[in-house]
Protein backbone atom coordinates (compact mmCIF):
# COMPACT_ATOMS: atom_id res chain seq x y z
CA UNK A 1 0.00 0.00 0.00
CA UNK A 2 1.27 3.57 -0.88
CA UNK A 3 0.27 6.72 -1.25
CA UNK A 4 0.73 8.66 -4.08
CA UNK A 5 0.31 12.04 -6.26
CA UNK A 6 -1.16 10.84 -9.65
CA UNK A 7 -1.83 12.24 -13.16
CA UNK A 8 -4.89 12.56 -14.75
CA UNK A 9 -4.73 11.08 -18.02
CA UNK A 10 -8.41 10.69 -18.94
CA UNK A 11 -11.49 11.23 -17.41
CA UNK A 12 -14.32 10.61 -20.02
CA UNK A 13 -18.27 9.50 -19.73
CA UNK A 14 -19.04 5.75 -20.67
CA UNK A 15 -22.78 5.87 -19.86
CA UNK A 16 -25.44 7.97 -18.00
CA UNK A 17 -23.83 9.40 -15.02
CA UNK A 18 -20.86 6.88 -14.77
CA UNK A 19 -17.41 8.39 -16.03
CA UNK A 20 -13.90 6.19 -16.95
CA UNK A 21 -10.54 7.91 -15.21
CA UNK A 22 -6.86 6.59 -16.03
CA UNK A 23 -4.39 8.10 -14.33
CA UNK A 24 -0.50 7.73 -13.96
CA UNK A 25 1.13 6.46 -11.28
CA UNK A 26 5.09 8.30 -10.24
CA UNK A 27 6.18 4.87 -9.47
CA UNK A 28 5.46 1.20 -9.36
CA UNK A 29 3.35 -0.48 -7.16
CA UNK A 30 3.14 -3.68 -6.05
CA UNK A 31 0.29 -5.89 -5.29
CA UNK A 32 -2.31 -4.36 -8.07
CA UNK A 33 -4.77 -6.89 -8.85
CA UNK A 34 -8.50 -7.61 -10.01
CA UNK A 35 -10.79 -7.15 -7.15
CA UNK A 36 -8.83 -4.69 -5.02
CA UNK A 37 -9.99 -0.38 -4.82
CA UNK A 38 -8.22 3.00 -4.65
CA UNK A 39 -8.73 5.61 -1.78
CA UNK A 40 -8.98 8.51 -4.14
CA UNK A 41 -9.06 12.31 -3.56
CA UNK A 42 -11.65 14.44 -5.50
CA UNK A 43 -9.32 16.98 -6.04
CA UNK A 44 -9.93 19.97 -3.57
CA UNK A 45 -8.90 20.49 -0.13
CA UNK A 46 -13.07 20.45 1.32
CA UNK A 47 -13.91 16.76 0.80
CA UNK A 48 -10.91 15.18 3.09
CA UNK A 49 -12.57 11.82 2.72
CA UNK A 50 -10.81 9.67 0.01
CA UNK A 51 -13.49 7.93 -2.37
CA UNK A 52 -12.90 3.61 -2.64
CA UNK A 53 -13.51 3.23 -6.20
CA UNK A 54 -13.01 -0.53 -7.81
CA UNK A 55 -9.92 -1.09 -9.61
CA UNK A 56 -11.26 -1.70 -13.22
CA UNK A 57 -7.97 -2.32 -15.59
CA UNK A 58 -4.19 -1.92 -14.82
CA UNK A 59 -0.48 -1.51 -15.94
CA UNK A 60 2.61 -1.37 -14.54
CA UNK A 61 2.07 2.66 -14.32
CA UNK A 62 -1.03 3.28 -14.63
CA UNK A 63 -5.11 2.62 -13.32
CA UNK A 64 -8.14 2.98 -14.55
CA UNK A 65 -11.57 2.91 -12.79
CA UNK A 66 -14.85 4.00 -13.13
CA UNK A 67 -16.98 5.54 -10.77
CA UNK A 68 -20.62 6.27 -10.68
CA UNK A 69 -21.43 10.38 -10.29
CA UNK A 70 -23.09 10.54 -7.21
CA UNK A 71 -23.04 13.25 -4.55
CA UNK A 72 -20.73 16.02 -4.25
CA UNK A 73 -17.32 14.38 -4.04
CA UNK A 74 -18.02 12.12 -7.35
CA UNK A 75 -19.16 15.83 -8.92
CA UNK A 76 -16.29 17.19 -8.02
CA UNK A 77 -14.04 14.05 -9.40
CA UNK A 78 -16.12 13.88 -12.85
CA UNK A 79 -14.37 17.73 -13.14
CA UNK A 80 -11.04 16.52 -13.12
CA UNK A 81 -9.21 17.13 -16.20
CA UNK A 82 -6.23 15.32 -18.19
CA UNK A 83 -2.75 16.65 -16.32
CA UNK A 84 -4.74 17.16 -12.96
CA UNK A 85 -3.09 15.56 -9.69
CA UNK A 86 -5.13 13.84 -7.46
CA UNK A 87 -3.74 12.05 -4.12
CA UNK A 88 -4.81 8.10 -3.73
CA UNK A 89 -3.94 5.53 -1.49
CA UNK A 90 -3.23 1.91 -3.80
CA UNK A 91 -3.87 -1.16 -3.76
CA UNK A 92 -6.65 -1.76 -0.90
CA UNK A 93 -8.90 -4.59 -0.76
CA UNK A 94 -8.15 -8.17 -0.91
CA UNK A 95 -9.35 -8.77 -3.96
CA UNK A 96 -10.31 -11.86 -6.79
CA UNK A 97 -7.52 -14.58 -7.18
CA UNK A 98 -8.67 -18.22 -9.93
CA UNK A 99 -7.67 -21.06 -8.15
CA UNK A 100 -5.58 -23.45 -11.29
CA UNK A 101 -8.74 -25.73 -11.74
CA UNK A 102 -11.35 -22.98 -11.97
CA UNK A 103 -11.23 -22.84 -15.78
CA UNK A 104 -15.04 -22.04 -16.19
CA UNK A 105 -15.89 -18.92 -14.27
CA UNK A 106 -19.39 -17.20 -13.93
CA UNK A 107 -19.45 -13.36 -13.73
CA UNK A 108 -22.34 -11.85 -12.27
CA UNK A 109 -22.37 -7.64 -12.23
CA UNK A 110 -25.39 -4.85 -11.77
CA UNK A 111 -25.11 -1.06 -11.83
CA UNK A 112 -21.23 -0.22 -11.23
CA UNK A 113 -20.29 -3.58 -9.64
CA UNK A 114 -19.89 -4.82 -13.12
CA UNK A 115 -16.58 -2.71 -12.64
CA UNK A 116 -14.81 -5.12 -10.92
CA UNK A 117 -15.86 -8.22 -13.09
CA UNK A 118 -14.33 -6.35 -15.98
CA UNK A 119 -11.32 -6.34 -13.92
CA UNK A 120 -11.44 -10.01 -13.66
CA UNK A 121 -11.57 -10.41 -17.42
CA UNK A 122 -8.78 -7.96 -18.05
CA UNK A 123 -6.43 -9.76 -15.54
CA UNK A 124 -6.70 -13.09 -16.53
CA UNK A 125 -6.97 -12.40 -20.52
CA UNK A 126 -5.06 -14.80 -22.15
CA UNK A 127 -4.77 -17.79 -19.38
CA UNK A 128 -7.30 -19.99 -20.96
CA UNK A 129 -10.12 -19.60 -18.78
CA UNK A 130 -13.94 -19.42 -20.52
CA UNK A 131 -15.78 -16.29 -18.66
CA UNK A 132 -19.46 -16.41 -18.73
CA UNK A 133 -20.53 -12.87 -17.71
CA UNK A 134 -23.58 -11.74 -16.50
CA UNK A 135 -24.25 -7.91 -16.66
CA UNK A 136 -27.18 -5.66 -15.24
CA UNK A 137 -27.83 -2.05 -15.52
CA UNK A 138 -30.81 -0.20 -14.71
CA UNK A 139 -31.67 0.86 -18.48
CA UNK A 140 -30.46 1.11 -21.83
CA UNK A 141 -28.65 5.03 -21.12
CA UNK A 142 -26.82 2.94 -18.00
CA UNK A 143 -25.04 0.42 -20.40
CA UNK A 144 -21.37 -0.07 -20.58
CA UNK A 145 -18.58 -2.07 -21.25
CA UNK A 146 -20.18 -3.91 -23.46
CA UNK A 147 -17.74 -4.64 -26.06
CA UNK A 148 -15.39 -5.41 -23.72
CA UNK A 149 -17.49 -7.92 -22.08
CA UNK A 150 -18.66 -9.57 -25.30
CA UNK A 151 -14.94 -9.58 -26.64
CA UNK A 152 -13.41 -11.33 -23.51
CA UNK A 153 -16.31 -13.71 -22.35
CA UNK A 154 -17.35 -17.23 -24.23
CA UNK A 155 -21.10 -16.09 -23.16
CA UNK A 156 -21.94 -12.61 -22.73
CA UNK A 157 -25.39 -11.45 -21.31
CA UNK A 158 -26.61 -7.62 -21.10
CA UNK A 159 -29.49 -7.53 -19.43
CA UNK A 160 -31.49 -3.99 -18.00
CA UNK A 161 -34.06 -4.05 -15.22
CA UNK A 162 -36.67 -1.97 -17.36
CA UNK A 163 -36.12 -3.92 -20.16
CA UNK A 164 -35.10 -1.12 -22.54
CA UNK A 165 -32.23 -3.27 -23.90
CA UNK A 166 -30.54 -6.85 -23.81
CA UNK A 167 -28.16 -9.28 -25.88
CA UNK A 168 -26.99 -12.53 -25.53
CA UNK A 169 -23.43 -13.23 -27.32
CA UNK A 170 -21.95 -17.02 -27.53
CA UNK A 171 -18.40 -17.54 -29.24
CA UNK A 172 -17.49 -20.72 -30.09
CA UNK A 173 -13.80 -20.18 -28.75
CA UNK A 174 -12.65 -17.76 -25.62
CA UNK A 175 -11.83 -14.60 -26.94
CA UNK A 176 -15.51 -13.62 -28.96
CA UNK A 177 -13.67 -13.46 -32.24
CA UNK A 178 -16.02 -15.68 -33.45
CA UNK A 179 -19.94 -16.16 -33.41
CA UNK A 180 -21.52 -19.03 -34.32
CA UNK A 181 -24.56 -18.37 -36.63
CA UNK A 182 -27.52 -18.78 -34.16
CA UNK A 183 -25.65 -17.82 -30.97
CA UNK A 184 -26.31 -13.79 -31.62
CA UNK A 185 -29.24 -12.81 -30.64
CA UNK A 186 -31.89 -10.84 -28.58
CA UNK A 187 -33.02 -11.93 -25.11
CA UNK A 188 -36.97 -12.96 -25.76
CA UNK A 189 -39.06 -10.21 -24.64
CA UNK A 190 -41.79 -8.49 -23.02
CA UNK A 191 -41.32 -4.75 -23.98
CA UNK A 192 -39.79 -2.99 -27.64
CA UNK A 193 -37.58 -0.19 -28.03
CA UNK A 194 -38.51 2.65 -30.63
CA UNK A 195 -36.60 0.39 -33.47
CA UNK A 196 -39.56 -2.41 -32.43
CA UNK A 197 -36.58 -4.81 -30.95
CA UNK A 198 -38.13 -6.92 -28.48
CA UNK A 199 -36.26 -7.41 -24.88
CA UNK A 200 -36.73 -9.03 -21.61
CA UNK A 201 -37.14 -7.18 -18.30
CA UNK A 202 -34.19 -9.19 -16.23
CA UNK A 203 -31.61 -8.60 -13.99
CA UNK A 204 -28.05 -10.12 -13.87
CA UNK A 205 -28.70 -12.88 -11.20
CA UNK A 206 -31.97 -14.13 -13.08
CA UNK A 207 -29.94 -14.31 -16.65
CA UNK A 208 -27.43 -16.40 -14.30
CA UNK A 209 -29.43 -18.83 -13.47
CA UNK A 210 -31.15 -19.15 -16.52
CA UNK A 211 -27.77 -20.10 -18.42
CA UNK A 212 -26.58 -21.89 -14.87
CA UNK A 213 -26.69 -25.62 -16.45
CA UNK A 214 -25.14 -24.60 -19.63
CA UNK A 215 -22.56 -22.57 -18.00
CA UNK A 216 -21.69 -25.13 -15.87
CA UNK A 217 -19.04 -23.02 -13.92
CA UNK A 218 -16.26 -24.01 -11.31
CA UNK A 219 -16.63 -20.74 -9.46
CA UNK A 220 -19.21 -17.99 -9.05
CA UNK A 221 -18.18 -14.12 -8.87
CA UNK A 222 -19.90 -11.94 -8.15
CA UNK A 223 -20.36 -7.57 -7.21
CA UNK A 224 -23.67 -5.46 -7.01
CA UNK A 225 -25.94 -3.88 -4.40
CA UNK A 226 -26.77 -6.02 -1.26
CA UNK A 227 -30.54 -6.79 -2.61
CA UNK A 228 -28.99 -8.67 -5.91
CA UNK A 229 -26.37 -10.99 -3.64
CA UNK A 230 -29.02 -11.62 -1.47
CA UNK A 231 -30.97 -13.18 -4.11
CA UNK A 232 -28.03 -14.35 -5.30
CA UNK A 233 -27.31 -16.30 -2.13
CA UNK A 234 -30.87 -17.27 -1.74
CA UNK A 235 -30.77 -18.96 -5.26
CA UNK A 236 -28.03 -20.63 -5.25
CA UNK A 237 -29.38 -22.53 -1.75
CA UNK A 238 -32.40 -22.96 -2.99
CA UNK A 239 -31.09 -25.15 -6.38
CA UNK A 240 -28.84 -26.50 -4.83
CA UNK A 241 -25.75 -25.11 -6.89
CA UNK A 242 -22.22 -26.53 -4.67
CA UNK A 243 -20.15 -24.40 -6.75
CA UNK A 244 -17.93 -21.81 -4.55
CA UNK A 245 -19.04 -17.98 -5.17
CA UNK A 246 -17.11 -14.60 -4.48
CA UNK A 247 -18.63 -11.38 -3.68
CA UNK A 248 -17.36 -8.15 -3.24
CA UNK A 249 -19.58 -6.00 -1.59
CA UNK A 250 -20.34 -2.48 -1.62
CA UNK A 251 -19.76 -0.11 1.28
CA UNK A 252 -19.69 3.29 2.44
CA UNK A 253 -15.94 3.67 3.62
CA UNK A 254 -13.91 6.27 5.75
CA UNK A 255 -10.11 4.93 6.24
CA UNK A 256 -10.04 2.64 3.87
CA UNK A 257 -7.72 0.50 5.92
CA UNK A 258 -9.40 -0.94 8.97
CA UNK A 259 -9.05 1.51 11.05
CA UNK A 260 -12.49 3.74 11.38
CA UNK A 261 -14.72 0.65 11.13
CA UNK A 262 -17.15 2.36 9.36
CA UNK A 263 -17.49 -0.50 6.67
CA UNK A 264 -17.69 -3.43 9.28
CA UNK A 265 -20.45 -6.02 8.12
CA UNK A 266 -21.69 -9.04 9.79
CA UNK A 267 -20.47 -12.81 9.33
CA UNK A 268 -22.63 -15.83 9.56
CA UNK A 269 -20.52 -17.13 12.47
CA UNK A 270 -21.52 -14.10 14.22
CA UNK A 271 -18.63 -11.83 14.20
CA UNK A 272 -17.66 -8.57 12.50
CA UNK A 273 -15.24 -8.22 9.38
CA UNK A 274 -13.88 -4.98 7.56
CA UNK A 275 -15.13 -4.59 4.36
CA UNK A 276 -12.16 -2.78 3.39
CA UNK A 277 -9.39 -4.55 5.10
CA UNK A 278 -10.63 -8.04 5.48
CA UNK A 279 -12.38 -7.57 2.11
CA UNK A 280 -14.23 -6.44 0.00
CA UNK A 281 -14.15 -10.21 -1.31
CA UNK A 282 -15.58 -12.44 1.18
CA UNK A 283 -16.83 -16.30 0.35
CA UNK A 284 -20.94 -15.76 -0.12
CA UNK A 285 -21.23 -18.50 2.62
CA UNK A 286 -18.83 -16.14 4.88
CA UNK A 287 -20.95 -12.81 5.48
CA UNK A 288 -24.51 -11.95 6.38
CA UNK A 289 -26.25 -10.14 3.02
Amino acid sequence: MKELRAKVLENVPVAAGVNRLTFLLPEAVEGLRCGRFVNLSVGDGAHLLRRPIAICEYSENTVTVCYQIKGAGTRLLAQRRAGDMLSCVLPLGNGFVLRENEQRVALIGGGVGVFPMLSVLHAYKGSGRQFYSYIGFRNKAAVCAEEAFKALSACCAIVTDDGSYGAFIASERFGGLRVSADAERSLPADRKDEGGQAFRRMNAVAAFFEDAERAKPDVILACGPLPMLRVLKAGLAERGLRVPCYVSLEERMGCGIGACLVCVCDTEGGEHARVCKDGPVFSIGEVKL
